[in-house]
């Protein structure tokens, strides 16, 4: 499995000049987009939020979800992790595209639902349950017409290939498979794919990656 590339890290300091692209709820962080060495990220950050958040559910919502991206490094279909910048925000690689919807599933070939299972039987196979690609804003369409898995927030991290990963993968792996079946019927496409199968492998628009966190 392959580490990713390595990236140059912004400091605290340096988010004053990002781009905010959604701004996070109670306890949900703000997603910003930054230029820092030359590479354009995406970092999820929770120092916005309310103190009580900051210090308890923050921190340990921002180290649970790294823990999926670095479980999916090198994954075609996953943005590169770059890194912590501090306890309560993470950068990872912005990848642009557009949220799949109705309408944007309408106009996607059916290859990409093939890609797309693809993708969710890889990241099975890695461990990692996402458990939202429901959401449209968690699938993109990339700007390569490529499938993009983003906001790991919700996700289940397991050891993979172990006893827990493969019952886990087999039962709530279904909710990631058919929310893909779900999109494949928007577009009209069929069935097909793991997305309405058993078990499988086990593997934001300028929002794109911008949730990416």
């Amino acid at each position: 499995m392959s580490s990713g590339p390595r990236f140059t890290l912004p400091q605290r300091s340096d988010l004053a000049r990002a781009e905010r692209i959604s701004r996070g709820g109670f306890a949900n962080p703000d997603v910003l987009r930054i230029e820092h060495a030359g590479v354009l990220l995406a970092v999820k950050d929770f120092a916005p939020r309310a103190w009580l958040v900051r210090m308890t559910l923050g921190r340990w919502i921002a180290r649970r979800e790294q823990r999926a991206w670095r479980a999916l490094a090198g994954h075609a279909a996953v943005p590169a992790y770059a890194g912590a910048v501090d306890a309560l925000a993470f950068a990872v690689a912005y990848r642009g595209g557009r949220p799949l919807s109705r309408s944007v599933a309408r106009e996607t070939p059916p290859e990409f639902f093939a890609r797309l299972d693809a993708a969710v039987a890889e990241m099975h196979a890695r461990g990692v349950i996402h458990l939202d690609l429901r959401h449209q804003g968690n699938v993109l369409v990339g700007d390569d017409g490529a499938p993009v898995l983003i906001d790991f927030g919700s996700a289940l991290v397991l050891p993979p290939g172990s006893k827990r990963a493969r019952i886990a993968c087999a039962l709530l792996g279904r909710i990631d498979r058919s929310a893909v079946a779900k999109w494949r019927a928007y577009s009209g496409a069929g069935g097909g794919g793991a997305a309405g199968s058993g078990a499988g492998a086990s593997s934001r628009s300028s929002r794109g990656a911008s949730r990416a966190t």
